[in-house]
């Protein structure tokens, strides 16, 4: 008997509104199971609420208040994706979900939700690849390079505003056009401060000019992001963001797991560094329209860092992003507290929620609870008061039908994971990463020659040319000096001479002293002498070319 029949059989017992939600939930193609119907406080086995797999690319949303059971879903969600050949990828923060690669642990809470699911439960460890942003933390490192992380999103994570949003577009239009490669955060500041150099001007006048005031503040976020230690997440070998899409041999999808426990006190880097990655996999992947299974369903935890004081055109991008991404096979699920820290341009995108409780112990938490409600189906639970009774592990539910169409609402007491409900051991965390066959890829970072290099360089030549020419300018203008002393000299004695007669003693005496002066200034030692005292100023600029620079007394 299918799914759908038994449901079919045994909704005939239960009360008119759960008798239309058992018949919502009814599917005949691969789906997802995600747990039993709960109605008046009663949990029942026989109606399954499930998820159609070739709905899981039409996005959706986990949230609910800390401590509700959100990751305990994502990796419920995550295994049975990887069991019908889905690959995933989660964003681990906290460092509790890295167990999805160990098996879990038979016990009697196990075995007790399990019966009362109507679960078949055993213990089942999944492939993983682990991950971590530049290599802080246990995983491969991940890194991306500037140019391809973009001013929008560079902007969002150096916290500027929109005046210098625009001018970081025009530093990376310059750079690009020029064809200094933006590696790392030297590289940017490298341009950064040619372009408001007495030589790099010139640079932007046609395009627009690059404030001095703008340039330094930012110079100053990057200095202070580098400060950070964010400078180990950019540079090379960049990462492949098509390393996310693959299988495990045995069929199963690969399950990339992020460690961001080392740097979860850098909110704004990991939260636009997963937005980077899904832009990078929308620019690379290929139109696919609908497909029975998605290629990759990517959890976006902690999102409203996210969104929080982003410009708009960061937001523009990530409702754009989320938008189009459907056609090329991936889905999204957003991860967060409540909905209302997702944007309503982006929630409307959102086809499948799973809501776990809230708390109303103040009024602001009592308006969010409200708000919450609203954004769901009319439904015959008052959801303002479930939402507040729901225990760890349960969760009000809605996703779309096989064509599409929104379910009806559903309070649910979710499956246990099969896996490790917890940290995976540190040393065979430590065991998987070494044994990847994408360690040897990515782990040794490389700096190759690029903007920081080539600016350095030119500088260099420029100084250098510039130097040489002041020293022979100054060469020329000292012997120049040196032939009007010694013909002035000659021209005097010539006049004592004529002043002091044609024949006697005097006369003599004037042509032996113009004869004497001749043969001084023509003696090679007067020669070297002149040369050593008008070249004595060309030797000390151009000492430097020679690294031997001047001592100072």
């Amino acid at each position: 008997m299918s799914d759908s029949e038994s449901t079919a059989e045994n909704a005939g017992v239960l009360p008119e509104p759960a008798r239309e939600i058992a018949a919502g939930y009814a599917v005949s193609g691969a789906a997802l199971d995600l747990g039993a119907l709960l109605w008046d406080g009663i949990c029942l086995p026989d109606v399954q609420i499930r998820i159609p797999l070739a709905m899981l690319n039409r996005h959706g949303l986990v949230a609910g208040a800390t401590g509700t059971g959100k990751t305990k879903t994502l990796q419920l969600i995550a295994e049975q994706l990887s069991a019908n050949g889905v690959p995933v990828f989660l964003a681990d923060i906290k460092g509790d979900v890295s167990g999805i690669a160990a098996p879990g642990t038979p016990g009697e809470r196990v075995a007790e939700r399990a019966g009362q699911v109507g679960q078949e439960w055993r213990a089942e460890g999944f492939p993983c690849e682990f991950y971590a942003l530049g290599g802080i933390g246990p995983g491969i490192p991940l890194r991306a390079t500037v140019t391809s992380f973009g001013p929008v999103l560079l902007s969002k994570v150096l916290e500027l505003n929109q005046t210098q949003e625009q001018s970081l577009g025009l530093i990376f239009h310059y750079a690009d056009a020029k064809g200094l490669e933006l590696v790392d955060l030297k590289d940017l500041r490298a341009v950064v401060a040619f372009l408001v150099s007495d030589t790099g001007k010139a640079e932007l006048k046609g395009i627009g000019g690059l404030s001095t005031a703008t340039a330094g503040v930012i110079l100053r976020s990057i200095t202070a992001f580098e400060q950070q230690g964010a400078g180990d997440f950019f540079g090379e070998p960049e990462f492949d963001t098509a390393e996310l899409l693959r299988q495990a041999p045995d069929g199963r999808g690969l399950v990339s797991v992020l460690e961001l426990a080392a740097v979860q006190d850098k909110p704004q880097l990991f939260s636009t560094f997963l937005m980077w990655l899904l832009a990078d996999l929308f620019h690379d992947l290929p139109e696919v329209g609908d497909l029975d299974r998605p290629k990759l369903v990517f959890f976006f935890d902690e999102a409203h860092l996210l969104f929080d004081g982003a410009s708009k055109a960061f937001l523009e991008s990530i409702t754009r992003t989320v938008r189009l991404i459907r056609s090329k096979g991936i889905g999204i699920f957003f991860v967060t507290q409540t909905p209302r820290d997702v944007p309503a341009e982006v929630l409307a995108q959102l086809g499948n929620r799973v809501q776990h409780a809230l708390r109303a112990f103040t009024p602001d938490d009592a308006k969010a609870l409200r708000s919450t409600v609203k954004t769901f189906p009319n439904s015959p639970y008052d959801l303002e008061e479930l939402l507040t009774r729901l225990g760890i592990g349960e969760a009000v539910i809605t996703v779309l039908s096989e064509n599409g169409a929104p379910r009806p609402v559903a309070a649910t007491r979710l499956r246990a994971p099969r896996s490790l409900m917890g940290p995976c051991p540190a040393a065979e965390l430590d065991a998987a990463v070494k044994g990847s066959p994408l360690y040897g890829s990515y782990a040794q970072a490389v700096d190759r020659e690029s903007a920081y290099e080539k600016l350095s360089a030119g500088q260099e030549a420029e100084r250098r040319a510039a130097e040489a020419k002041t020293a022979a300018t100054a060469a020329r203008a000292a012997e120049a000096a040196d032939r009007a002393a010694v013909e002035e000299a000659v021209r005097g004695e010539r006049v004592r001479g004529r002043a002091g007669g044609g024949g006697g003693a005097g006369g003599k005496a004037a042509e032996e002293d113009a004869s004497l002066v001749e043969q001084v200034v023509r003696s090679g030692m007067f020669r070297s002498l002149a040369r050593s005292v008008g070249t004595q100023l060309g030797r000390e600029i151009s000492r430097s070319l020679f690294g031997t620079a001047r001592r100072r007394r």
